[in-house]
């Protein structure tokens, strides 16, 4: 499979759409980010994998006011797989109430369906030392 610029473009919106999403609080709208599916998996903070849009949002919604108010994504790498996927590696900034900021990685599988591209597996990992350090 060889991706179009249109493709590539629509996947990059898919992962921006991300932080318009959460830090809006449309958190109704998961469904236009994620398969129905989807593991999004955060062990990296400590926490179980969440499995489907509806433990997302329920994740999300549990954080409350611990939220990012702000989600920035940049640096979004493709790298096509096969069976109409897609790997996407991206890094993420979040920007707390505080003022505080953290950094992470997001290791994502992108997945065309009946209803375009969205996301089917997401990997967080923190970012908490310089050079790849851990």
């Amino acid at each position: 499979m060889t991706l179009s610029a249109e493709d590539r473009c629509a996947i990059a919106e898919l992962i921006s759409m991300h932080g318009h999403l959460f830090d809006g609080g449309e958190l109704d709208r998961l469904d236009e980010l994620f398969t129905a599916d989807v593991v999004y998996d955060v062990t990296d903070f400590g926490q179980e994998p969440l499995t489907g849009v509806a433990a997302v949002r329920e994740a999300a919604l549990a954080l409350g006011e611990s939220n990012p108010v702000g989600h920035h994504v940049t640096n979004i790498v493709l790298t096509e797989i096969v069976d109409g996927q897609v790997h996407a590696r991206s890094k993420g900034i979040g920007i707390n109430a505080d003022g505080t900021t953290g950094s992470v990685t997001y290791e994502d599988t992108i997945t065309r369906g009946d209803q375009g591209w969205r996301i089917s597996y997401r990997k967080v990992l923190a970012r908490r030392a310089p050079l790849g350090g851990k």
